[in-house]
């Protein structure tokens, strides 16, 4: 397994990360252990979750934390293998938060709810935090005064957002450097081959801040995997996007399938080596529901696509260019 920087830290980290949205609601525990287990064997050492992720028959939230957290008191060193991340934002459905229930990022709800997240996770911290959105009704003030006092009390090492656009990287930054505090150090975006808008700004302000952008949905829901032109399993979530699929949405993921099957990789292969060829990107989310999807996923990171197919990917997905050259006539 490859590695890079975390965004402007000096931790490592694998080059994919280890996406658990699936455990509990998805994925069995006992799969979602072996799966966990098979990533650090391979070297993945990165893993993302969430608070709200995972959401139990009652409608009680955090279930794959709890499993995550089961995992890591089986021992052997699970806990200390991993660069773990976790987000908070969610209403968690607890009801003695009253009228602070609802999403956001308040001092009071991101001092209750990392607290929560450690006892399910059966950690005393996490390496990284991170703001799941943006919260238009808390200031930078108190926000960046409650990540702070985490980070100062060993709670959480860094500091990391979720779903930002360009001008909130820029506030958030600013603030922080007025405190002369580290800010964030990675961003979580939703970026693959369909969806190239933060090219347009997020990724170049997070390249000119020095912050690293870890894509989530990097196969589009599995749109980019192939399957959604093969007879695919009910249960696979590209299944709810195929009926959907105009002519020539199919007709674009069709030229693509083809141009995979001359280099000889697999779509989902050669849809994550495209992330992984921009400097920007520290390491796509895969969310794998079985151990052979995980594997499947580690041929990426040996891949280095040509000069002539990131071409033609480009003339099958085209970007909207960077901004200001993408306002240019």
């Amino acid at each position: 397994m490859k590695y890079t920087y975390l965004g402007r830290s000096g931790m490592r980290v694998s080059r994919l990360c280890l996406g658990t949205m699936n455990f509990g609601s998805h994925t069995p525990e006992q799969d979602a252990f072996a799966i966990m287990d098979k990533a650090l064997e391979v070297g993945i050492n990165f893993f993302d979750t969430a608070n709200e992720y995972g959401k139990h028959n009652n409608g009680r939230t955090g279930w794959t934390e709890e499993i995550i957290g089961r995992w890591f008191a089986l021992g052997g060193g699970r806990r200390e293998k991993v660069v773990l991340a976790t987000k908070v934002y969610a209403n968690m459905k607890d009801e003695t938060e009253g009228p602070n229930a609802i999403p956001g990022l308040s001092a009071f709800k991101v001092r209750r709810h990392i607290e929560g997240s450690l006892k399910r996770l059966q950690t005393g911290h996490v390496e990284l935090y991170q703001m799941h959105h943006i919260d238009r009704h808390a200031n930078w003030n108190e926000m960046w005064g409650v990540f702070e006092n985490l980070v100062n009390q060993g709670k959480a090492y860094y500091i990391g957002s979720s779903n930002f656009g360009a001008r909130h990287l820029i506030y958030a930054q600013t603030a922080a450097n007025n405190r002369h505090f580290l800010g964030l150090i990675n961003e979580q975006h939703k970026y693959n081959l369909l969806c190239r808008l933060p090219e347009l700004e997020v990724l170049p302000t997070a390249r000119d801040l020095g912050i690293g952008i870890t894509p989530w949905s990097p196969l589009f829901m599995g749109l980019l995997s192939g399957s959604v032109l093969k007879t695919i399993d009910a249960n696979q979530r590209s299944v709810k996007y195929a009926g959907k699929l105009s002519d020539a949405q199919i007709a674009q993921l069709t030229i693509y399938s083809e141009l995979c099957k001359q280099i000889g990789e697999s779509e989902s292969t050669v849809a994550l080596a495209w992330l992984l060829a921009n400097p920007v990107v520290t390491a796509p989310i895969i969310g794998p529901r079985t151990v052979e999807q995980l594997e499947n996923s580690l041929r990426a990171v040996e891949v280095e696509l040509t000069q002539d197919v990131m071409k033609k990917l480009d003339e099958i997905f085209p970007g909207p260019g960077e901004s200001p050259e993408a306002y240019t006539w």
